[in-house]
């Protein structure tokens, strides 16, 4: 995956530590906006080590001369771009409500993310994070995963507002992570194999209407702890 994205943008890879197995997934725990980061504060404590790594804290302040947002030892949960999908277009964000983000949590993101408004609402019962449920493609496009979102009429507003490039993922594509997609570029949209492969004719010529072109890489089994490929990126900005 990061050769393949190494292609397409510049990549930052940060060694792995065996006391932080879940660290694949960093846009949970590091997330940015022009000039600053933010350190989130994760639900369960074997990633809560991930919040003090100095070698990525330092990159940003020491290299990037970022401003640091630190949320981490606040009590509420919040788990930056796994619980919050931002439109960074519009600057908007969709918090989905769970144990890995309260009400207190979005607020808190929010304004350290700077966004303009944040819509809250409740995952469906056995969903963790949004991005696994709803993604938003450069501000013109969204792939929404209906049974991932407790309310249909968040699912109608979420719909309305990037009509007509909507993909209305079904069960299938849901399952394989196609909700877990990001654009990388304004031209193409990446995902894993195994929701590449899910995607029905429809849905990819959706993406295709949208300007998209659909890459992916095969990550099998990160996708078995989990989470796929949206997870893995924290995205700088």
């Amino acid at each position: 995956m990061h050769h393949a994205f190494a292609g397409v943008l510049p990549i930052v890879c940060f060694a792995g530590d065996p006391e932080t197995p879940d660290a694949l997934f960093p846009n949970n725990v590091f997330a940015t906006a022009p000039g600053r980061y933010v350190v989130g504060r994760m639900r369960h404590p074997v990633r809560q080590r991930e919040a003090g790594r100095g070698d990525i804290r330092r990159f940003f302040s020491d290299v990037l001369g970022y401003r640091e947002y630190d949320l981490s030892t606040q009590p509420h949960a919040c788990e930056l771009t796994g619980a919050l999908v931002v439109d960074r277009a519009r600057g908007l964000g969709f918090a989905g409500l769970s144990e890995r983000c309260d009400e207190e949590g979005a607020r808190l993101m929010h304004e350290a993310l700077g966004l303009r408004a944040t819509l809250m609402f409740e995952l469906a019962p056995g969903e963790y994070h949004t991005n696994v449920v709803l993604a938003v493609l450069a501000g013109r496009a969204a792939v929404v995963c209906p049974a991932g979102i407790a309310d249909p009429a968040v699912v109608d507003a979420i719909t309305t507002l990037y009509a007509p490039h909507v993909v209305t993922a079904c069960p299938r594509e849901h399952a394989a992570f196609a909700g877990n997609c990001i654009a990388l570029t304004p031209e193409t949209v990446w995902m894993s194999a195994g929701a590449d492969r899910a995607l029905s004719a429809a849905s990819r010529a959706t993406l295709v209407a949208a300007g998209f072109q659909v890459r992916s890489v095969e990550i099998d089994a990160i996708e078995a702890g989990g989470g796929s490929l949206r997870c893995c990126v924290g995205e700088i900005y």
